[in-house]
């Protein structure tokens, strides 16, 4: 089901899902030349483990080829997801750990989760995933599947923010999508209407280990911040002085991937 885009459209990137969060196409987006990122093809969401059966007929319809699922072997054991009965997509993951937990999710002993503490736990997720050797596999993997399959993809982890939402800035980067609208896709989480169901899915284990969360430590830890994506790109230009020169060396992504990646994705 491709998704027709237009300048004078109101489009919504979101998907109604039922137990799906953050279920949206990231494309739409312009790019220099007058061209714009194809919309129907590119999707993103959180786990499906409770996709309701008009979830997955919704999936089902998209004739999405391709599964990114950049969440880890426990995680993936502990919260399969759920397929439509002729699901026939390729799913890529990540043979291993790419998180210790959802990286919203935490663990260790109980402690009182303060603001303060929630975003410096965030944080410090942006700043270990550009040089996580797991999460550089599995993204380099998410590349060369969009460069290499044709049809529709789906690029997911949890809760479909922190990993997911690094994956599709880095894709939105390399199609010559401007900084400021990269920022606002990886912003556009907070406005998801489905963050009941996040709630619902997480809430338990993350009181869990803090105890009761208070409202605004809990916007930390279940949306985003661009200090996130900031912190992503800080740690990016430190190592590698540029994101271009990072997706080259550490992702595989130089300039012939992106040209056919470009040739694919833009229209």
């Amino acid at each position: 089901m491709i998704r027709e885009f237009s300048a004078d459209d109101a489009f919504s990137p979101f998907l109604p899902a039922e137990g799906i969060h953050n279920l949206r196409d990231y494309g739409g987006y312009a790019v220099p030349g007058g061209g714009r990122v194809r919309t129907g093809l590119l999707f993103r969401s959180g786990q499906h483990m409770e996709a309701s059966e008009a979830d997955l007929e919704l999936l089902h319809a998209l004739d999405i080829r391709t599964v990114i699922d950049l969440r880890g072997t426990s995680e993936r054991a502990a919260f399969p997801c759920r397929r439509h009965p002729q699901f026939a997509a390729e799913v890529i993951a990540h043979q291993g750990e790419t998180s210790n937990s959802p990286p919203h999710e935490g663990g260790g002993g109980k402690e009182v989760m303060t603001p303060q503490k929630a975003r410096e736990r965030m944080l410090a997720v942006y700043r270990r995933m550009p040089v996580n050797p797991a999460m550089i596999s599995i993204f380099s993997r998410y590349f060369a599947a969009l460069d290499e399959r044709d049809g529709g993809s789906l690029v997911h982890c949890f809760a479909g923010k922190d990993r997911t939402g690094m994956a599709a800035s880095l894709l939105l980067h390399v199609l010559g999508v401007h900084r400021d609208d990269v920022v606002a896709e990886f912003l556009r989480t907070n406005e998801a209407p489905t963050r009941e169901i996040l709630e619902r899915q997480s809430l338990a284990r993350i009181e869990a280990h803090y105890g009761a969360i208070a409202p605004e430590a809990l916007d930390y830890l279940l949306g985003v911040q661009p200090e996130y994506i900031e912190t992503y790109f800080a740690v990016v230009a430190r190592d590698h002085g540029s994101l271009d020169t990072y997706l080259a060396q550490a992702l595989g992504v130089d300039e012939a991937r992106k040209a056919r990646l470009r040739a694919k994705l833009v229209a």
